[in-house]
């Protein structure tokens, strides 16, 4: 049986129980709650945070940036951050919380999960599989799948992917107060064993996805521990490395027959009026801190052309920049790099080990430095290396951003 989408009830071994009225009223809230005016084009929009916040800060977003921001603290049941929170955007990967939450939803709350399926779920979760969500997408009905968690979850603006792009789960469109609803209705009414299922592989999520993309940008790469995230990211980046293996481009085909977060043909833009297929997306979702205190969706839209480590390092500021009540915020620098595909490395020498490769030009946080092999790249030399703690290594100094082989305002490692 399905959850009544008038009462939310849902099966247990000895009847039906009626989830509580008032998670059911807290839902309906977030609904009403009302979202601040569309940003203007060009420059840095700002805009005011929700009305029931009494915080005088502002929502900063990178120029070229269009952004639908929602932050909401479940302690104090308000929104102290809102920007474009209706707009529609394409998901990517973010519905694959709709999947999952679907593949849940007619299953008894003590329903143990398959190992096959599991072998799936789990890793759709944590690196983003996408086979899984192909396979998912084709054998619960695709576009099905969403009108069915649009009724149950009450969501406002989501909606399946546009005709023509049925196959296409990325396409699938939703805001981000829809996506605050969704995380709310797991942390608040989804049965304890799909919660915990849900949320223990978010909080895993890995820095490498399936596709060899760095996951770990926004949420991720903004606050410390703990944090649970499902990411997106949709377009045609040129690249995207992460580990120390081959690169995938974000906008390559899965092995189904549609490309289900492929970057659109030229012709996609006409199919939905609404939602913008052309522009590279980048989005950031989860919950942050003890308890999951706070939910935070940011999805991003960047201009065409736009390299991933751009758009990363403008997802990362604009993060940087929400009020987010409970979260801990790193310590250390953030600076700019360059160079393609620089290895994070164990230690400080280029024997040793990579923990990752750095997207081209991404923004780095850095919390001290020491000297180690001397690195040269002509007509640079530097045997300076800083340490990146969000990736757990060191990168040389000679791709950081400055003018100083030493960086003057960062400290010396302590020695171990």
């Amino acid at each position: 049986m399905r959850y009544s989408s008038s009462v939310h009830r849902r099966q247990t071994a000895v009847g039906r129980v009626l989830l509580p009225l008032t998670a059911l009223l807290l839902c309906l809230a977030t609904a009403a709650t009302a979202t601040a005016a569309p940003a203007p084009s060009g420059g840095a929009a700002r805009a005011s945070r929700g009305t029931v916040s009494t915080a005088a800060a502002q929502v900063e977003v990178p120029a070229g940036v269009t952004a639908g921001v929602a932050v909401y603290d479940r302690q104090t049941g308000v929104f102290t951050d809102q920007l474009n929170a209706s707009m529609q955007f394409r998901s990517a990967s973010v519905v694959k919380l709709l999947l999952v939450l679907d593949f849940f939803w007619d299953r008894d709350p003590d329903y143990t999960v398959p190992a096959a399926d599991r072998a799936l779920l789990e890793p759709m979760l944590r690196s983003s599989y996408d086979d899984a969500a192909d396979h998912y997408w084709t054998v619960n009905g695709g576009s099905a799948i969403i009108d069915r968690m649009v009724t149950e979850l009450r969501l406002s603006d989501t909606e399946g992917p546009p005709a023509g792009y049925e196959g296409y789960w990325g396409y699938t469109a939703i805001s981000a107060r829809d996506t605050v609803k969704v995380y709310r209705y797991i942390l608040e009414q989804a049965p304890v064993p799909v919660r915990e299922f849900i949320m223990s592989n978010l909080r895993q999520s890995t820095r490498c996805a399936a596709d060899s993309f760095d996951q770990h940008f926004g949420i991720a790469g903004s606050f410390d521990r703990p944090w649970a995230v499902k990411q997106g990211w949709s377009g045609d980046f040129e690249e995207g490395t992460c580990g120390a293996g081959s690169t995938k481009n974000a906008g390559a085909a899965s092995r189904s027959a549609a490309p289900k977060s492929a970057a659109p043909k030229s012709t996609a833009t006409k199919a939905a009026a609404q939602v913008n297929l052309s522009r590279p997306a980048l989005h950031t979702t989860g919950t942050v801190g003890a308890g999951d205190r706070t939910i935070v969706a940011a999805l991003t839209l960047h201009p065409v052309g736009t390299s991933y480590g751009k758009a990363y390092t403008d997802l990362g500021r604009l993060t940087r920049g929400l009020d987010v009540p409970g979260a801990t915020r790193p310590a250390g620098k953030w600076y700019g790099t360059w160079g393609s595909g620089v290895h994070v490395r164990e230690a400080a020498t280029t024997a040793s080990g990579s923990r990752t490769r750095l997207p081209a030009g991404a923004e780095v946080l850095i919390s001290c430095q020491k000297q180690g092999e001397t690195v040269s790249v002509p007509p640079y030399t530097n045997n300076w290396w800083a340490y990146l703690p969000q990736y757990g290594g060191y990168m040389s100094n000679i791709y950081v951003n400055s003018p100083d082989n030493k960086l003057p305002d960062v400290p010396v490692c302590a020695t171990s």
